[in-house]
């Protein structure tokens, strides 16, 4: 268990953040979920383990089976667990809110499955960095697996739109997806050559907002491909990780510059600063009490008031 450790103000909204240090600074806090439980859940991609912020703040740690299996982006399921991608062992992980896991291999050679989300046909999709795929996992581990119309494509993160369709990134081959949950796949090129699309999410307009990480640029793809982008302050900060806040506003992590950004549907942008300033953040989710919570790299989770 890990005490809270306050941190300096520097964020949006009211009072000073707080910090939640894992046990091991090297083991790498990389993608954030809540959780049924009314926790927030963290994948330490560097440690092969999942760790559980309760809203007292107390944070306990579940290790895989493997240390070296690279847990990645994680999300709620529909059965009540978290599931997980595993890129570096090429599994999909799933932990129960008291920390028992299993996972369930892919088939293929190394595909590296790397986004994740629970789709509205009950399933888990999720995405595969190597293998030019997008895969359907069912809570009982049956996969399936639909190919996309491009080589080398490098497909990040994944979505469910209002439209009822799955929404991914494609960082290399410079688009984004769309399927539906018979397979049919759609890509809509970007106007940014080398935007390097990676996080993505639904927002609040109906729209998907994405990542431009490549551009430092926010994308905003309406269900019918219309594609709009928002430039940001600072076009080296890599923009990474974005999820819809409760106050209407997009939140994404500027990996390169250390802080973190939001901006409305109407393409208003801010950025704020964390500490320390080289803590790399990474994935980002609204906790139960209406906070953002950020993973840190460089060894810790903390929470922003005023995020909301």
């Amino acid at each position: 268990m890990s005490a809270p450790t306050p941190t300096p103000p520097g964020s949006p909204g009211r009072g000073a953040s707080t910090a939640f240090p894992v046990p091991d600074p090297a083991s790498g806090p990389y993608a954030l979920t809540a959780g049924p439980d009314g926790a927030l859940w963290c994948t330490l991609v560097h440690a092969g383990a999942v760790a559980r912020l309760d809203p007292d703040g107390r944070l306990a740690t579940y290790a895989l089976d493997s240390p070296s299996c690279g847990p990645s982006l994680i999300t709620a399921g529909p059965d009540g667990a978290l599931w997980f991608t595993r890129a570096r062992d090429h599994r999909i992980g799933r932990i129960t809110t008291a920390g028992e896991a299993r996972s369930y291999a892919l088939p293929g050679d190394g595909p590296g499955p790397y986004g994740i989300t629970a789709g509205p046909d009950g399933a888990l999709w999720f995405t595969q960095l190597y293998a030019d795929r997008i895969g359907r996992i069912t809570e009982d581990g049956e996969v399936r697996e639909f190919p996309l119309p491009v080589a080398g494509a490098f497909a990040g993160m994944i979505t469910a739109g209002e439209d009822g369709a799955l929404w991914f990134t494609l960082n290399q081959a410079n688009a984004v997806g769309r399927i539906t949950t018979d397979g049919d796949v759609t890509l809509h090129p970007l106007p940014t050559e080398g935007a390097a699309p990676v996080g993505i999410c639904a927002g609040p307009d109906g729209a998907l907002w994405f990542t431009e990480i490549g551009a430092g640029r926010i994308g905003r793809i309406t269900p019918l491909g219309e594609i709009a982008e928002f430039p940001l302050a600072d076009a080296a900060c890599r923009p990474h990780a974005i999820a819809a806040g409760p106050d209407g506003r997009l939140w994404f992590t500027e990996w390169g510059s250390g802080r973190i950004g939001s901006i409305t549907p109407a393409g208003q942008v801010g950025s704020y600063p964390l500490d320390p300033p080289g803590s790399e953040p990474h994935g980002l989710a609204f906790g139960p009490d209406g906070a953002l919570y950020v993973a840190l790299e460089h060894g810790a989770i903390t929470r922003v008031p005023g995020g909301s």
